[in-house]
């Protein structure tokens, strides 16, 4: 069976001036594939066996490709988004009809120039398509343990959870909402540390380093506030936790670690109205 979207191998069972017509080996050849001439790699006979990618050209057609596609369906890939229009998107996959990312499957808008991971899949009118919906997609068996430094990419944001990331474009992973200090948007990179590798095997991120080792640059950003404030911020281990958020991205406990490493150095006091520069 010959399916869209998926790298196949086929036989010469036609030859024409414009190209060769493909079908399965040991098929009557009824349902044959056309592979454009500039395509056809040279000495090409009949009953060869060509690897091919198949896809829907302009006019909704049918055809092969030798070229070297980057998504193939239920895979993962990185793709520049080559122009919006009142429909959807259109992403630049190498072919000469670019890939449609339908309004209903993007997690957030984009706009031409971004790059989005999205997987590829046959829609109800049997075209290709991509969505940016991978939860489903992205795999558990990294070698990754806690502890580890990763990379990914954002590519959704529920409020309820947190920030759900493509670890390598790959891997499933989420910066849960109690380790969201600074505002993160659908096609971020980041570069995150892993505090659990789950029973699933799927990893749970921070955005932070340990809080040993944060409480150094967070002193140090508290320490840059204050002298910018003339040495006095009305923040203080009192403060509202969401007031401290705000204003510093970090969470309660590690504002009180800051300026806990700041008064025990002899940096700063801290006082009813806040913390003064000494």
């Amino acid at each position: 069976m010959i399916e869209l979207g998926k790298y196949q191998l086929l036989e010469v069972c036609k030859k024409t001036d414009f190209g060769i017509y493909l079908c399965e080996p040991g098929t009557d050849g009824r349902h044959s594939i056309l592979l454009p001439a500039k395509e056809v790699p040279e000495n090409t006979n009949y009953h060869d066996k060509l690897k091919v990618f198949i896809y829907k050209d302009s006019e909704d057609r049918e055809i092969a490709t030798t070229a070297d596609v980057p998504l193939t369906i239920g895979a993962l890939a990185l793709l520049k988004v080559k122009e919006v229009t009142n429909i959807g998107a259109f992403l630049d996959w190498g072919l000469m009809k670019d890939l449609f990312l339908p309004f209903k499957e993007q997690t957030s808008p984009v706009k031409e120039g971004d790059k989005v991971l999205v997987s590829l899949y046959v829609d109800k009118s049997k075209r290709l398509s991509a969505t940016m919906k991978v939860y489903d997609f992205l795999s558990t068996d990294s070698d990754y343990k806690k502890g580890d430094i990763v990379s990914g990419i954002v590519y959704d944001i529920i409020e309820a959870f947190g920030a759900f990331v493509a670890v390598d474009n790959k891997y499933s992973a989420l910066v849960p909402n109690n380790e969201f200090f600074k505002k993160l948007n659908v096609g971020d990179m980041i570069s995150a540390r892993i505090t659990n590798v789950r029973e699933d095997k799927k990893l749970t991120l921070s955005l932070r380093e340990k809080s040993y080792i944060q409480m150094d640059s967070d002193a140090q950003m508290i320490l840059k506030h204050l002298k910018e404030a003339d040495g006095f911020l009305p923040f203080h281990d009192k403060t509202d936790a969401n007031i401290i958020k705000e204003k510093f991205q970090i969470s309660k406990n590690a504002f009180k670690r800051a300026i806990g490493k700041l008064y025990k150095d002899g940096t700063i006091s801290i006082e009813n109205d806040g913390i003064h520069l000494l």
